[in-house]
């Protein structure tokens, strides 16, 4: 299956330009969101080069940020580049747990593979990274079980069409356990 973040960047503005006045565009240095300047310009959300996980990352931020948060430059979050402290990094990570669930929905909803991410990669990586990906699975659970937030709930059923992965998806989710039958993350949901 092929992944063209030009497919993420149609199906994403098709449904959101308009309704919420937000656009997806890629060939960014550094992702970015920046809110909407003045009642007619639209909100944007820039994610890295034409990185498909980099768009799908992106817009995780943007279905969890709330209506006061989209009006902040990237929603107001605090972030401290690659090489953070260990206190950092928890920080960090804190914040992550909920975009990287989502992200990691999309990921299998698209047919594609997700990696998380703990971005300090100059740093001492994770504070702790089988919790970390414990929390983010939880989260998935989580989401699975009771609902994706309203938007990405939409932009969920539209990748899953678009992919034709609607049949096979809770199946794909259980597989990461028979990729990683140790994984700490695998016992939360068996």
């Amino acid at each position: 299956m092929s992944h063209h973040s030009n497919d993420l960047i149609m199906l994403f503005n098709e449904l959101f330009l308009e309704s919420y006045q937000t656009e997806l565009i890629g060939d960014g240095d550094e992702p970015e969101y920046i809110p909407a300047v003045g009642p007619d310009g639209p909100a944007r959300i820039v994610f890295t080069r034409d990185y498909f996980s980099s768009a799908l990352h992106e817009i995780s931020h943007w279905f969890i940020a709330g209506s006061s948060r989209r009006s902040l430059p990237d929603y107001g979050y605090w972030y401290c580049p690659d090489g953070r402290t260990n206190e950092q990094q928890q920080a960090f990570e804190q914040v992550e747990i909920k975009p990287q669930a989502l992200e990691w929905l999309f990921s299998i909803a698209a047919g594609k593979t997700f990696h998380l991410s703990t971005d300090n990669l100059s740093g001492g990586g994770a504070a702790d990274a089988t919790e970390f990906r414990r929390q983010v699975v939880n989260q998935a659970d989580a989401y699975i079980t009771s609902g994706l937030p309203v938007r990405a709930a939409f932009f969920h059923k539209v990748l899953l069409n678009f992919y034709g992965t609607t049949h096979r998806f809770l199946d794909d989710w259980n597989a990461r356990c028979d990729a990683e039958p140790d994984s700490v993350a695998c016992s939360v949901t068996d």
